[in-house]
């Protein structure tokens, strides 16, 4: 009786493993970062903290109107986009060639 509930604990044990990789695998894929030149809204919206499909959509005017984005810092010449929006994405946004 003991041996079996050592089998199935380590059974518990190793199915928690797998899922817990999995889970951080998903984490790092969801974590790509966001090349704010060739990403849609919905894209933006999704990629960065703060920033909500009305704003992800400014970002893409802008970016039509204006050409592409030479630095992420350039963001702040959207209305709605601030520094401190900029610097909480920043880690996980890249300025990429159109």
């Amino acid at each position: 009786m003991l041996h079996r509930a050592t089998d199935t604990k380590s059974r518990l044990g190793a199915l928690l493993l797998v899922l817990l990789l999995a889970l951080a695998a998903s984490t790092a894929a969801l974590a790509a970062p966001v090349d704010v030149n060739s990403a849609d809204a919905a894209t933006l919206a999704a990629g960065m903290k703060g920033v909500g499909l009305a704003k992800a959509e400014a970002i893409v005017a802008y970016r039509d109107s204006n050409g592409p984005f030479k630095t992420l810092d350039e963001l702040t010449q959207v209305k709605g986009i601030g520094a401190k929006t900029v610097e909480r994405n920043r880690a996980n946004l890249v300025v990429g060639s159109p």
